[in-house]
């Protein structure tokens, strides 16, 4: 417990946001293995810098120029709406070795990745990834047709150095987040009519326990809410970044 307080401690007083090239915002977070850097391009897109290896989560062009970006190692796609899979901002930053890790409906449409369905796991370049389920309880497109339905998305949870960081795709405050086990770091969605309002994304953290919590997703929320309905969740930093 002393250890794990250490290390939020550690990360909060060294994540003072930064922005890097362009209007990105940043945080670096102390692992075992070095220091995670996050940067925040938008919406869903997120980038990770860690061990040499540059790692992008939903990457979609509307949200970044990715042309201006770093050419990607691992690319992780949660599922197949066009503002998560966008098979242009993939092509953009692919090289020779990258590796694709997407669910089986994003393989459909480019032939080629490597599926997981929730509930498997890889490991690439020594980074273990699992896919965890991502889906709609109460927000439906239609009487019983829900905007993300559940077995087919996932959200992601990322072992980097000593810390796992859950991505959790676009998901409401699911039952199965009681078990995932501890995690360091959070990406919560929390927009409407698609994901979470704030009182179910606080539900969603009080499941996960993160010891950094990053709203991500937001559209048009107002984060401030999350906050109060957290004040007596002592051990849960919430962290506000720009997501443009």
């Amino acid at each position: 417990m002393k250890a794990f307080l250490g290390w939020a401690l550690c990360a909060a007083m060294s994540a003072s946001p930064l922005f890097a090239a362009g209007t990105f915002e940043t945080d670096r977070l102390p692992t075992s293995a070095g220091d995670l850097k996050i940067t925040f391009i938008g919406h869903a897109s997120l980038m990770f810098e860690f061990g040499g290896k540059v790692i992008y989560n939903d990457p979609a062009g509307e949200f970044g120029d990715y042309s201006k970006l770093p050419k990607a190692d691992l690319i992780l796609v949660g599922h197949e709406h066009g503002d998560h899979f966008d098979l242009e901002a993939i092509n953009i930053i692919r090289k020779s070795g990258t590796k694709l890790v997407l669910t089986s409906l994003c393989a459909a449409k480019t032939k080629d990745g490597i599926v997981l369905k929730n509930g498997e796991e890889t490991t690439i370049d020594g980074i273990r990834i699992e896919a965890v389920p991502a889906y709609n309880l109460v927000h439906m497109r239609s009487p019983g047709v829900p905007y993300h339905a559940k077995g087919v998305g996932n959200g992601y949870i990322l072992t980097l150095g000593d810390k796992r960081l859950y991505v959790a795709g676009d998901t409401e405050n699911i039952p199965e987040m009681k078990g995932l086990g501890r995690i360091d770091v959070a990406f919560l969605p929390m927009n409407l009519p698609y994901t979470m309002t704030p009182e179910m994304a606080a539900d969603a953290a009080r499941m996960v326990k993160p010891a950094i919590l990053y709203p991500y997703h937001t559209t048009d929320t107002d984060m401030s809410k999350l906050q109060p309905l957290l004040k007596d969740e002592k051990g849960i930093e919430i962290r506000i970044r720009r997501m443009k």
